[in-house]
């Protein structure tokens, strides 16, 4: 929240963040208990260096920005960056463009320079499903370019190269900033989740 920060400027790296000047502004959801705060320790993890053998450059991270007195919620703090409670928040990029576009707060989302990672949504067909056909009907309905374009009015970057309405695309930042958002292993990702989280709680928290 562009208004919360007193006159400094929007932070542009993982590295701003630890930066005194950004003291008891900064807020990240807690990666042992919500995804998106995992989602982010990875993604600052990756940036660094690391990769999901190798967790210690997040750790690392994390002691230092404590000592920067982070804001950690157990879950959503949507609502605490609208009022300002919370200046700066690391979170997906259609909150930050919800709550730009929609709800008219002076919020700026940044890629941070380092790199970040994008994570898709998943929808899945539920096995013996007694209405298969019409799942799938759905399903390929969401991955057509008219689906995704609905998505993408809603501030989700679709999954496919699918022509965005004018009007939507120029409320994201340019494909040359997303370049610098890179993608995982998520089957792996998943599977070492539970074991970052007891790592962080035994070495952050």
């Amino acid at each position: 929240n562009v208004d919360a920060l007193g006159g400094l400027p929007v932070p542009q790296s993982w590295a701003d963040l630890l930066k005194p000047e950004y003291k008891g502004m900064v807020g990240y959801l807690d990666p042992s208990s919500a995804f998106v705060g995992y989602v982010s320790a990875v993604a600052i993890n990756r940036a660094l260096g690391g990769d999901l053998d190798n967790f210690a450059p997040a750790i690392n991270y994390f002691q230092a920005l404590a000592k920067n007195a982070p804001i950690v919620p157990k879950q959503t703090a949507y609502a605490r960056v609208l009022s300002g409670e919370l200046p700066i928040l690391v979170d997906y990029d259609f909150n930050a463009y919800r709550a730009r576009y929609k709800d008219n707060a002076n919020v700026a989302f940044v890629i941070p320079k380092e790199g970040s990672i994008s994570v898709p949504y998943v929808m899945s067909l539920v096995a013996n499903a007694p209405h298969r056909a019409n799942g799938e009907k759905v399903l390929d309905f969401v991955l057509s370019d008219a689906g995704q374009a609905l998505w993408a009015k809603a501030y989700l970057r679709p999954i496919r190269p699918v022509q965005m309405p004018a009007e939507v695309a120029a409320q994201f930042l340019p494909d040359s900033d997303y370049a610098r958002a890179g993608v995982v292993d998520y089957q792996k990702m998943a599977a070492v989740q539970e074991a970052f989280a007891a790592r962080y709680l035994n070495e952050v928290k």
